[in-house]
């Protein structure tokens, strides 16, 4: 479930917006359901062109990023969405240091395909330590482009 600290700072040049998460199974419909609305709010209030599909990687992306934080970190975590330069950068903290480490192609594996699945349908993926755990960051491009993957 979402926790109180939800702060939304919708800005001219960078929309952005942080939402606390308590790290309950609830917290990842919450947490994309508020992906969507930053979306739309950005597409509606600041004239950002944001495409269906991605509003729909967006939430994909959200969803399995926050579903590993709380696999893997059980406790609170934090969902930072910003729009900066034609992408919405999707980013997750948890108190977890341990980074994740994609595993090689297997078609008999049933399960842990989130991180290939999220790095497949981004333009730019990162994950990093910080003091108190890790941060990653998935990048998706906000237009439809005809001629990309």
């Amino acid at each position: 479930m979402l926790g109180d600290g939800i702060a939304a700072r919708i800005g001219e040049q960078h929309p952005q917006i942080s939402v606390d998460l308590d790290g309950d199974g609830t917290c990842i419909a919450h947490a994309r359901h508020r992906a969507v609305d930053f979306l739309l709010q950005a597409g509606t209030v600041h004239g950002v062109p944001v495409s269906q599909r991605a509003t729909d990687v967006t939430q994909l992306v959200v969803s399995e990023l926050v579903t590993n934080a709380g696999k893997y970190a059980p406790g609170p975590a934090r969902l930072d969405l910003r729009i900066h330069g034609g992408v919405i950068e999707v980013s997750v903290w948890d108190s977890d240091p341990v980074l994740p480490v994609a595993r090689a192609a297997d078609a008999g594996r049933i399960g842990q395909h989130g991180l290939e699945i999220v790095m497949a349908v981004s333009q730019g993926f990162e994950a990093e330590r910080v003091e108190s755990g890790k941060r990653i960051t998935a990048r998706i491009a906000l237009a439809d482009d005809a001629g990309g993957p």
